[in-house]
């Protein structure tokens, strides 16, 4: 019974919390960067390549704004496994981010911080959490760009073809006096 306990007993250290709460903050401005460079991006791609009245114009920004988000997502696994590398957690650079990959999407794996680095663990769960939901209105703010844009387009569509029809009915007379 004594061994179990002496497995599962931690004590979390002042050096861990703080290199935790360093990565974290180091996390989030890579996040807020990112997501910066993304929006204005696919603003210039829309005002480049085509307006958002398009349809293939606007997926094809929302698919580029998506590969964007991905790629700082990337970014800070990378931040964080090498600062596992350098700490020596892991044999080699692959492991750490496998590991890490795994920690900042919250599924979670077999693998373990050596046992005085486990809070970082929680802590990489944290940074995705942020900036998974970060990511997630940035996503949501392209997506509602494009389609409100397309609901305005099916808008003007629809008075188009319903002028055409009123110009095509016969219009009612007038008579002279205003009534």
């Amino acid at each position: 019974m004594q061994t179990q306990i002496d497995q599962i007993t931690y004590v979390a250290r002042g050096e861990e919390l703080a290199w935790g709460l360093v990565l974290l903050a180091i996390s989030l401005v890579i996040h807020g960067f990112g997501m910066v460079l993304t929006l204005h991006f696919t603003n210039g791609v829309k005002q480049r390549f085509g307006s958002a009245e398009q349809l293939m114009s606007g997926i094809t920004t929302i698919i580029l704004g998506s590969w964007m988000i991905v790629a700082v997502q990337i970014i800070e696994i990378a931040m964080w496994a090498g600062f596992f590398q350098w700490k020596e957690c892991f044999v080699n650079w692959s492991t750490a981010v496998y590991f890490t990959g795994l920690q900042y999407t919250t599924v979670g794996s077999a693998l373990n911080l050596p046992k005085h680095w486990r809070l970082l663990e929680i802590m990489v769960a944290s940074a995705g959490l942020m900036g998974f939901a970060w990511s997630t209105g940035v996503l949501m703010t392209l997506a509602q760009d494009f389609q409100s844009q397309q609901l305005r387009n099916l808008g003007a569509l629809r008075l188009g073809v319903r002028s055409k029809q009123n110009s095509a009915a016969p219009q009612p007379l007038q008579s002279g006096n205003g009534e």
